[in-house]
């Protein structure tokens, strides 16, 4: 940990351009740089989560507004996951604003909407909260590709953002899904008052993962009135940058996905990080419950990747 720690501060620290070439150096040993993953995120179960994330709409803890949803019918699913296809999604993804998975018969309806995604031939992600290793293997056999489960920030930064669920409790549900046989996806958010060691220190907590995580997420902070970062400063892009090349030279091999955030991202930031060895993004209006760059233009800009 310790050596993955000042490699990532190292990396981290060096000219731009320097950082950007090395990354992209990395990326193209082993991935297609045309290679660009589209993903779907959709809202199983909004609102009306115990958890006190400092950052999450869908907290209990605030009053922001949002409209609870209990967990959505089948058929909705089913639409939505053929409408994500038909737009071109390759990964369908699903989050309910829950604690953790509870057995019973939301949960079976949740592993019913797996075997929906896996019916359209789609890879199928889920974030549900934690849970445990009998739980991870039902949605193994039910056909689940990969669990999401962010760690947010550092270990040292993360009781400042959340008191409900500890740090190791997040790295006890990815052992869990690991066990399973699931693929992790887990990654991070920019934004939540954190330093760039502590960026460079989750980074480097990935990385030492065995193996390490398949899917990376990198989101901005979406501030969002009523929780207490909703006064957050905007992140500089080019520090998003800086921490899409180095989450591509530590975890060489995973996607790098640009998630939550690029709303507040020019064309040209976003064509940077791809640069940088970020290869996914998700598609749709929405992430969860948080605005998302509308079909038109991510069409432009995937367009301008391929000329």
């Amino acid at each position: 940990m310790n050596q993955l720690l000042a490699q990532a501060e190292i990396a981290y620290h060096k000219p731009l351009m320097d950082l950007i070439y090395e990354a992209h150096e990395v990326h193209r040993l082993h991935h297609n740089p045309a290679d660009i993953q589209r993903c779907t995120l959709l809202s199983i179960k909004t609102g009306g989560c115990p958890e006190d994330c400092s950052y999450c709409p869908q907290s209990a803890h605030y009053d922001t507004g949002l409209e609870k949803q209990s967990l959505l019918p089948l058929d909705e699913v089913r639409t939505a996951v053929k409408n994500a296809k038909a737009n071109g999604a390759q990964r369908f993804c699903m989050g309910a604003a829950w604690r953790n998975v509870k057995d019973g018969p939301e949960f079976d309806r949740v592993l019913e909407m797996v075997r929906i995604v896996k019916n359209e031939n789609m890879e199928a992600c889920v974030t549900l909260g934690m849970l445990n290793v009998s739980q991870a293997q039902r949605l193994k056999e039910a056909g689940l590709d990969a669990y999401n489960h962010n760690l947010d920030t550092s270990r040292d930064h993360y009781s400042k953002i959340i008191g409900t669920r500890t740090y190791d409790d997040r790295l006890d549900t990815l052992k869990a899904a690991r066990k399973a046989g699931l693929t992790l996806c887990s990654g991070g958010i920019l934004g939540l008052g954190e330093s760039v060691m502590d960026r460079c220190a989750m980074l480097a907590q990935l990385a030492g993962l065995d193996p390490q995580p398949e899917s990376v997420p990198i989101n901005l902070l979406i501030p969002v009135e009523g929780t207490p970062l909703s006064d957050a400063p905007p992140v500089d892009p080019i520090e998003l940058v800086r921490t899409v090349a180095v989450a591509r030279i530590l975890m060489p091999k995973s996607r790098v996905r640009l998630s939550a955030g690029r709303v507040s991202l020019s064309k040209e930031a976003q064509i940077l990080a791809f640069y940088a060895g970020a290869n996914s993004i998700f598609l749709g209006d929405k992430l969860l419950t948080r605005p998302n760059p509308a079909p038109d233009e991510d069409e432009v800009l995937l367009s301008s990747l391929a000329r």
